[in-house]
């Protein structure tokens, strides 16, 4: 029999007072920033950002280690003592390395201008540190650089870097500019800076990576004119400058660094516009202020400072991308390749959107409604400009990692959750094109209902993405009056029933004849070189979360279902040679740290079980997110791993791709106080909360008792108070 919440017909400690959601929330006057630890995530496989920006902003300032590798897909890990620069652009979580453009590096005398060799004093740029010399909270970063004995200290604006280099005395300081050196796959293709004045340099940096047309041009402005400017640029890729100083014992220099898209003059723009003095440590408390007032949109509250730490450094990491990619007079560089000059909207990058589709956008639609219109904006944009909505979009580029149709769950959600602010027709012909293109095996899926694996690479994970985004835009149309596409793309999202093997009861691989591939392994991972992504049959078999009912339709029947899901979490086995290092976080053979799992734990409650969601997802809460460096068991994949833990913190989770229906978990709050726009809060509850009551007895909402298992985004948007009385 199916598991329901227990409902008291009358109960004082349920029925609360109502909160009419029109309260003005006090949450600005409070010190979040005090929770942020930005180190959590920088250990194991987190691959987050550390450094110095503000929220959504395009610069994000930080050092940059030289060890390279997967762990160093941001730039930096816990693990490394070495600093070849601060770099004013980097990626948060990825699993790949770019950017890590315009780097500088404060030195004393003449060093070699290459790549440093940790162990070769004598070698070229870098430095060790300690962590002991290192501080790190949200909008500055300082570190002591020991190879020199110079302090950094970083600040940011949206589009300015903010150094502050002290320095013992020398007659030959300098402050490296290096245009060469990135993270990751990144290599220059074009570089120049040039000289303006004794205290202006000025230039620009093309190159190829993840985003293989990458243009960033820059101003940087010294505090004191230097008494010499040297460059050294061998070839138009090799570019590095050094401006020379003479400095006494603790002389202070400041470096203010702006970044733009587009050219060297909005730089200048940029920079006049958004940090006109030198008072730096005001800089540093505007940054804390704009920190402050987003991580004020949840006043959450728990009796356990690890919670906190954990919470408010989740939704920091949620909220260092989208970046902005346009200038303060609202030019930016398309994906077309053109400039585009005065926009009407913010332009933003960074999508990670087969990642961030999930959770990322799901909390962002609850706390940040007044960014959604230029976010569906610049992913209209970006469909006018390349022709379809973006996929894994950076920097003007449309890289096309991951599969499916990410970028179409994102916009159909705006749209069915009422959004407005951009051209509804507009956006449906962008969902229904995206949809039928003839790439990716998309034509493949339409012509055999499904993606052969024999035709194509990674092929049952494209069509359950597809899938997917095809209920996403079927949703769209059945609310738009469009009943014929409604059924065209409700009938494409059942595509994912054609690999379900009904005797192994795995989601297998068909070829192009419609067999299953033979030999079958559940367990074998190979990356990218079988028809899942990165992942197994004993993962992908559950991502469905457009039709649980579907799903459990094809195991025969609810018993059937539910047995082998708690096996999911049981089995063990070898993923073999070549897995995907991306499977991790497991639970048996549930992979937290991977996406494709993330909605797994509530299709318990999706189909009537909430008590099993509510013991797993607090076993996750508690156990796979910590408050120490390695506290993210996957990468953070910008923002979606901290993201699952915002929502499921705060007790809901949403499943479907688009319409907004947050199903209940296990919230791990006393209480959290939502602002949800407009003036109004959405206060969340739960009643004689404990690590052993995790389970929900009943609910209230605004003071009525309630009994559906998730609560709808239009409930949330419109402020009150959901009571959740918790039990053993």
């Amino acid at each position: 029999m199916k598991t329901i919440f227990k409902i008291c017909l009358i109960s004082a400690v349920c029925i609360s007072a109502v909160s009419c959601g029109n309260v003005k929330n006090d949450a600005a006057k409070s010190n979040y920033t005090q929770y942020v630890d930005p180190f959590i995530g920088t250990g194991d496989h987190g691959h987050v950002f550390l450094g110095a920006n503000v929220p959504f902003g395009f610069v994000q300032l930080g050092p940059v280690n030289i060890s390279e590798g997967w762990d160093w897909c941001s730039g930096y890990h816990i693990s490394d003592s070495t600093i070849m620069g601060f770099a004013h652009t980097h990626l948060s979580g990825t699993g790949i390395g770019d950017l890590g453009d315009v780097s500088l590096l404060p030195v004393l005398g003449a060093v070699k201008l290459e790549k440093g060799v940790p162990g070769d004093p004598a070698s070229g740029i870098y430095s060790y540190f300690s962590h002991n010399d290192e501080i790190a909270r949200a909008g500055y970063y300082s570190v002591l650089l020991k190879r020199f004995g110079i302090k950094a200290e970083l600040t940011a604006t949206k589009r300015v870097g903010f150094h502050k280099y002290t320095f013992p005395q020398s007659d030959d300081a300098r402050i490296i500019i290096d245009l060469q050196h990135g993270v990751g796959w990144d290599a220059p293709a074009e570089c120049t800076v040039k000289q303006e004045s004794n205290t202006i340099v000025s230039g620009y940096r093309f190159s190829k990576g993840w985003a293989n047309d990458q243009k960033v041009y820059f101003t940087a402005v010294f505090s004191k004119p230097f008494k010499n400017f040297i460059i050294e640029a061998p070839d138009n890729k090799k570019v590095l400058g050094q401006a020379v100083f003479d400095v006494k014992q603790g002389e202070v220099i400041y470096v203010k660094v702006a970044l733009s898209p587009v050219s060297i003059e909005n730089a200048k723009e940029n920079l006049a516009a958004e940090l006109k003095g030198w008072d730096f440590d005001n800089t540093v408390k505007a940054a804390d202020a704009a920190w402050n007032e987003e991580l004020g949109k949840i006043d959450f509250k728990s009796s356990y400072p690890a919670t906190m730490r954990k919470f408010y450094t989740a939704l920091y990491h949620t909220m260092i991308a989208p970046s902005v990619f346009c200038d303060v007079n609202g030019d930016y560089y398309g994906s077309d390749k053109q400039i585009h000059r005065n926009a009407t909207f913010t332009n933003y990058t960074t999508f990670s959107l087969w990642d961030t589709y999930r959770a990322a956008h799901p909390l962002m639609t609850i706390l940040h409604p007044e960014k959604m219109p230029d976010i569906i904006n610049t992913m209209l944009n970006i469909y006018r400009e390349q022709g379809k909505l973006p996929v894994w979009h950076l920097v003007g580029n449309e890289t096309n990692c991951m599969v499916g149709n990410p970028g179409v769950c994102v916009v159909a959600d705006a749209i069915t959750k009422g959004f407005d602010g951009f051209d509804k027709e507009l956006a449906y012909e962008a969902l229904t094109t995206s949809s039928l293109l003839d790439e990716r095996g998309q034509k493949l899926m339409r012509d055999y209902g499904y993606i052969p694996f024999d035709k194509e690479g990674e092929s049952l994970a494209k069509t359950m993405e597809y899938a997917i985004a095809d209920w996403a835009v079927a949703q769209v149309a059945l609310q738009m009056g469009k009943q014929d596409d409604y059924e065209y793309f409700m009938k494409l999202s059942k595509s994912y029933k054609e690999f379900f093997d009904p005797e192994t009861k795995f989601m297998r691989g068909k070829d192009s004849e419609g067999k299953f591939r033979e030999p079958f392994n559940p367990f074998r991972s190979i990356h990218g070189g079988n028809e899942y992504t990165e992942g197994n049959a004993w993962q992908y078999t559950w991502l469905v979360p457009h039709d649980a009912d579907g799903l459990v339709a094809l195991f025969g029947s609810e018993e059937e279902f539910l047995d082998k899901l708690d096996s999911l979490f049981l089995v063990s086995g070898d993923l073999g040679e070549g897995a995907s290092p991306d499977i991790s976080g497991l639970i048996g053979q549930y992979a937290h740290g991977n996406e494709p799992s993330h909605h797994i734990l509530y299709l318990y409650t999706r189909i009537g079980y909430p008590e099993k969601t509510a013991e797993k997802v607090r076993y996750v809460l508690d156990n796979l997110y910590t408050d120490k460096p390695a506290g993210l068991c996957g990468n953070e994949d910008v923002g979606q791993m901290s993201a699952w833990y915002v929502l499921s913190a705060l007790g809901f989770y949403q499943i479907e791709p688009s319409g907004g229906r947050y199903y209940f978990g296990s919230p791990v709050m006393d209480e959290a106080v939502i602002n949800v726009g407009n003036g109004k809060t959405f206060t969340v509850k739960a009643l004689n909360n404990s690590s052993s009551n995790v389970f929900i007895n009943s609910i209230t909402l605004n003071g009525e008792l309630y009994d559906k298992l998730y609560i709808d985004f239009k409930d949330i948007v419109a402020g009150g108070e959901l009571v959740f009385e918790m039990r053993e």
